[in-house]
């Protein structure tokens, strides 16, 4: 689900990046926040950084006495996009195994969909294995999958989410 959401950030500009006029501050400003916006990748309480899509409030610069570079504290509003438990989501199938699928949805690139959550879908092994059921409908990597969303997990380490997925339920499987 992709949420709107209103942060507070704090930018620092180095000294050569500032003039009279302001307009290569705003700038330089803009350019760092998303520079910084986007190395963040993810937060747990809001998903994964998406996109900036205003400034809304530049406050005032404070120069930090070490450095020479100055912090601004910024107000602006994004979009952030995270799953939830029990959510409809699409997925594009990027890998098959025995025991199951992963797949890509949005900026998550491990969801998993156990062979137990699949009902009436056999593997067929081969140079490219796949799901197939008794309507013919393949499951194998490309294939849009819609799923419900049976869990999530937050890594630390690597700032990303993990989910479980089903296609237990009405409208569920491949699109």
């Amino acid at each position: 689900m992709f949420l709107k959401v209103q942060l507070p950030w704090n930018v620092m500009i180095s000294a050569e990046n500032m003039d009279a006029k302001g307009l290569m501050l705003k700038r330089a400003i803009l350019v760092q926040l998303l520079d910084v916006f986007a190395s963040k990748k993810a937060t747990r309480e809001l998903g994964y950084y998406v996109a900036v899509t205003t400034l809304d409030k530049i406050g005032e610069g404070k120069i930090r006495e070490n450095t020479g570079e100055v912090l601004f504290p910024v107000l602006f509003s994004g979009i952030t996009f995270k799953i939830f438990k029990g959510e409809i989501v699409h997925g594009v199938v990027n890998k098959v195994m025995k025991h199951g699928v992963f797949l890509k949805c949005g900026p998550i690139e491990n969801m998993y969909l156990s062979y137990t959550k699949m009902p009436d879908y056999k593997y067929i092994p081969g140079e490219n294995p796949i799901f197939m059921n008794e309507k013919m409908s393949r499951i194998q990597v490309e294939t849009k999958i819609r799923v419900v969303v049976l869990g999530t997990k937050w890594l630390e380490v690597e700032r990303e989410f993990q989910a479980l997925a089903s296609l237990e339920g009405d409208y569920l499987g491949p699109i």
